[in-house]
C-alpha cells in the first residue's frame, strides 16, 4: 500500500502542491462525501507541510455561521460568525484570504495564541453555494503566500467537481 500521509515541506511549493493535489485525488476516488473529503484533505495537508493547525470550518446557516468541522491540530473555535475573523470574511466575501501577520488583522480571532499566520480558503459545492471554508494557520509570520493560494484553491476545487 502507498503511503497514505507524504512530507512535502522540502519541495518547492508549486511542486508540493501538485504531487498533494494528485496524492488528495488518488485517496478520494470514488469518495462523494464532503465530510470524509474534509477529513481527509485536513490530515493530508496538515502532514504534507507540518502547519500548526488545519481544517475546515462549515457552514451551519447560510450567510450567518460556521462550525467546526474535521480538521488537525489543537482545539478549534466551535463556531464562527459570518464576517468575523478571518474564517468569517472570507466566508462572508467569498474569497481567500491571506494574512501576513494575524495580529494586524482586524478582528482576528485567536482559537491558539501560537498563531502568526493563516489563510482560509472559501469551500463551494457544484452549484456554486458556500459549503465551508478551509482554514489553515501557521506558527510563523508570512507562511502563506500566492503559490499556497493556488495550490489550496486547486485541491480545494474537489467539492465543485464531486
Amino acid at each position: 500500500m502507498a503511503e497514505l500521509t507524504l512530507d512535502l515541506r522540502a519541495l518547492p511549493k508549486t511542486e508540493a502542491y501538485e504531487q498533494l493535489n494528485a496524492h488528495v485525488r488518488a485517496v478520494l476516488e470514488g469518495t462523494t462525501d464532503p465530510i470524509a473529503a474534509m477529513a481527509t484533505m485536513s490530515a493530508l495537508i496538515h502532514h504534507a507541510f507540518g502547519h500548526l493547525w488545519t481544517g475546515f470550518y462549515r457552514v451551519v446557516e447560510e450567510d450567518k455561521l460556521l462550525r467546526v468541522g474535521p480538521y488537525q491540530g489543537t482545539l478549534g473555535c466551535l463556531e464562527i460568525v459570518f464576517g468575523r475573523g478571518v474564517c468569517g470574511t472570507a466566508a462572508a466575501e467569498r474569497r481567500t484570504v491571506l494574512v501576513e501577520d494575524v495580529d494586524a488583522f482586524p478582528g482576528h480571532i485567536s482559537c491558539d495564541a501560537r498563531s502568526r499566520s493563516e489563510i482560509v480558503v472559501p469551500i463551494l459545492n457544484r452549484n456554486g453555494a458556500l459549503v465551508a471554508v478551509l482554514d489553515i494557520d501557521a506558527d510563523v509570520p508570512s507562511a502563506f503566500d500566492d503559490d499556497d493560494r493556488r495550490g489550496l484553491e486547486r485541491i480545494v476545487s474537489w467539492f465543485a467537481e464531486n
